[in-house]
């Protein structure tokens, strides 16, 4: 697409945006408006010179803000903004949002929205919560079938400032462990796949998440610590366009017990339903252990800070390392990424003695570290 035709294609979705009152009462279709007005005459060539003339009378019709986004099938300022990104990614690179939001530190949620929550940050037996993205009913669907595990839900129809809640929601309350996306997405936001982008591959230097497709997705009201953190706690699990009240809440019970997949369309293998004609090898108990040259490790669960400091020694039985961390998945995968094991075995046994310590911190057991 040219120049002259994205700037067609801008003025030909403001427009009919700006008829609708809908959109004259919509935060999304004022920022956009106001981001327009906010483009320099440096950055300007004649038709964007234009575009922004006629920005301040679509402005002029703009009516009090109700709400944030609506989550409309056709959302014609997130449109509006990609052919910005796409074709003048100058002008959207490092803008910061105007939004930002209210921490209330003593009490949780921390954030205030359309949140239906039912546990505190020290019951464990909820460790589940789900975002129905734009799926505004589908919330309280969910609250009136309430599982016991299920700690909170709500929707997240933007790809910036929606996130930024749910993480800050998530990180203040560490018995969270899985986060499931439910839910028709917000067309042109995206927020669903924003946040699979964002677990996997976290932000840029300029808090813009690495491979998310919304129309602007930086996050300005949280640190990186925030993010470190939400990647590290949780499991996000897709089960994005899904609308099916009892699939959801099934698949609330399956992630609680830790038997789910975070990607959609697995099907469990259960007792007859193996094809291969391959012979069965029987396990042997009685395999010889092989030391792993690269040392051994010892486990410490510390149940008032819900953490595990795990310690790596040589066999000279000199320390190596110290690590710290919440969860039995981010001190594995930094343990195997550092190369603090070099046997198979070694890490399976890590794996298993991690998240049994993780599991007696959950349910208040006493741990104790196999063949230490």
């Amino acid at each position: 697409m040219s120049n002259d035709e994205s700037i067609k294609k801008i003025e030909s979705e403001l427009h009919e945006g700006i008829s609708l009152p809908k959109c004259q009462k919509c935060g999304c279709m004022k920022e956009t408006l106001e981001f327009i007005e906010t483009i320099s005459s440096g950055d300007q060539t004649k038709e964007l010179s234009l575009l922004k003339e006629k920005s301040k009378s679509w402005l002029n019709k703009m009516k009090e803000i109700k709400y944030a986004c609506l989550g409309c099938e056709h959302c014609y300022p997130a449109v509006v903004m990609n052919v910005l990104n796409e074709t003048f990614p100058e002008l959207t690179e490092n803008k910061d949002l105007s939004c930002s939001f209210e921490v209330r530190e003593e009490e949780w949620p921390v954030i205030t929205a359309d949140y239906s929550s039912f546990c505190d940050g020290t019951d464990t037996s909820c460790p589940v919560a789900v975002t129905t993205l734009a799926s505004v009913e589908l919330v309280e669907e969910l609250a009136k079938n309430r599982p016991r595990e299920l700690c909170i839900v709500g929707k997240t129809e933007t790809e910036n400032i929606g996130i930024d809640k749910v993480i800050k929601n998530i990180v203040s309350n560490p018995t969270i462990k899985t986060l499931i996306l439910a839910g028709k997405e917000a067309k042109g936001h995206l927020t669903g796949n924003t946040i699979l982008s964002l677990w996997k591959n976290g932000v840029d230097e300029n808090m813009k998440i690495v491979g998310a497709k919304g129309k602007k997705p930086v996050l300005r009201n949280i640190t990186k610590k925030d993010i470190d953190l939400f990647r590290s706690q949780i499991e996000v699990v897709d089960m994005i366009g899904c609308e099916n009240v009892n699939e959801i809440l099934e698949k609330i019970k399956e992630v609680s017990n830790g038997s789910a997949s975070s990607k959609c369309g697995c099907h469990d293998v259960n007792e007859g339903n193996r094809k291969s004609d391959e012979p069965i090898t029987n396990a042997n108990e009685n395999s010889p252990v092989k030391m792993d040259k690269a040392g051994y490790f010892v486990l410490y669960p510390q149940n008032k800070k819900r953490t595990i400091i795990v310690e790596h020694y040589s066999y000279d039985n000199k320390l190596q390392h110290t690590i710290e961390g919440d969860n039995a998945k981010s001190l594995y995968m930094q343990i195997v990424d550092n190369k603090w094991v070099s046997l198979l075995s070694h890490a399976a046994y890590l794996g298993k003695e991690l998240e049994k310590a993780e599991l007696s911190i959950k349910y208040a057991f006493k741990y104790e570290q196999d063949r230490a």
